[in-house]
């Protein structure tokens, strides 16, 4: 059983009749904080691992980031939508056709840049109304940044003056 294989076991024991009554109620609406958060979270990892050459913290985070992703998998799976290897799946061949460059007939010295955007362009044809719902979810995004924010407080700079000035909280 390779460690993703043990993950996923151990979310859908989680989310059993058996499992925590917590993890069992949860919804996609529902994790949508601990998902920003652990997205925050990396981003203070790769700051930490920046500036003092420490790795621990982000693979914490990133281990607690592909939690989220693993319980959003099962939960739609459950829901009967998809599954987890849909989601790497989607995502493998989207980096597949993205760069023909690499996986394909393409250039490899062309411009991967336009050729990007044009295969975007054609992933999202007659999709393209789900580009309406982006302001909506930054707006959103930043909305349960600011709670976690006032859930996990400030650093105290005096406590802690190693830390660089540009990873310090500025108000918005």
């Amino acid at each position: 059983m390779t460690e993703l294989e043990k993950l996923r076991a151990v979310v859908k024991k989680l989310r059993a009749e058996d499992g925590c009554p917590w993890d069992r109620v949860q919804t996609h609406e529902s994790l949508k904080p601990e998902v920003i958060e652990e997205a925050a979270e990396v981003i203070g990892g790769i700051n930490i691992l920046q500036e003092t050459g420490d790795s621990r913290n982000l693979q914490e985070e990133l281990g607690d980031l592909l939690l989220q992703v693993v319980m959003q998998s099962q939960i739609a799976e459950e829901e009967g939508l998809f599954t987890l290897d849909d989601v790497v799946k989607t995502v493998s061949e989207k980096m597949i056709r993205r760069h023909p460059n690499v996986f394909g007939d393409g250039d490899p010295a062309g411009d991967r840049q336009l050729g990007w955007e044009e295969i975007k362009a054609q992933e999202h044809q007659g999709r393209e109304w789900e580009k309406q719902y982006l302001p909506g979810a930054f707006r959103e995004s930043k909305k349960l940044i600011d709670q976690a924010l006032k859930r996990k407080g400030e650093v105290d700079h005096q406590k802690y003056p190693g830390i660089k000035q540009k990873y310090r909280f500025e108000k918005c």
